[in-house]
């Protein structure tokens, strides 16, 4: 069957594992996204995935409680291994083949980040799970996928999160918000839209690297995104 791309780069918050648990990891939740991620790759997409911490453990949280930002962001990248090796567990599982690498070096449970072998492992099939954002306090892990994405050569980012695009409002708030279904870069900024941070989108629009905002909880989304079809809010050049 035909694909719209061969190969994405999945962003998933640390969030999004929780499903409606206060904290920490859901099994059924993440038992769901394994299944749909799986079924993508069994059509040939090359699939990359950089996830987040935030269900354990924000950076941002602990430095504003406080804590030196440096030091809490490290323990965010050590929450999102967690979550990375949860995720890996699940895949192995379901029988999918995946792999797990961190940008920081823990050897005794995850792979370390090495780029060639991470492409290789794309190519052969396999799912790559990036873990400890980029392996530097003071950036995010939406600066990870954007850097990940341009380096494993991506068609495009996908971020999921629970909004099922991009919004002149916030439709929670504002009931006659519009869900944007392409909009530009410089429409974003100019608009102020919050898609990434600053960082994540300025590398991505200087990458000419497209970003695809969905829903992971709306059931199909992600095939229906791969298969080209009008899901969530491309944002382009």
């Amino acid at each position: 069957m035909p694909t719209a791309y061969k190969r994405i780069l999945l962003k998933l918050s640390g969030e999004a594992l929780m499903g409606d648990d206060a904290y920490g990891i859901n099994q059924g939740v993440v038992s769901r996204i394994v299944a749909d991620v799986a079924e993508v790759s069994r059509l040939g997409v090359e699939i990359g995935i950089v996830i987040g911490g935030g269900n354990i453990f924000r950076g941002m949280a602990g430095a504003a409680s406080g804590m030196d930002r440096a030091t809490a962001d490290y323990m965010g990248m050590l929450a999102t291994i967690m979550n990375a090796m949860a995720l890996g567990d699940a895949m192995r599982v379901a029988g999918v083949q995946a792999r797990v690498q961190s940008a920081l070096n823990v050897e005794q449970v995850v792979e370390p980040y090495i780029r060639n072998k991470a492409i290789r492992y794309l190519e052969e099939g396999k799912i790559v799970i990036f873990a400890a954002g980029t392996g530097n306090p003071f950036f995010t892990t939406d600066t990870a996928a954007a850097l990940r994405g341009t380096e494993m050569e991506a068609e495009i980012v996908l971020k999921a999160t629970k909004v099922d695009g991009i919004y002149s409002a916030d439709p929670k708030l504002d009931p006659t918000a519009q869900r944007y279904t392409k909009i530009s870069f410089d429409e974003a900024i100019s608009r102020n839209l919050q898609v990434m941070d600053a960082t994540a989108f300025a590398l991505c629009r200087d990458q000419k690297l497209p970003i695809k905002v969905f829903s992971i909880f709306k059931p199909g989304a992600l095939m229906q995104i791969v298969k080209g079809e009008d899901v969530g809010t491309l944002v382009h050049i």
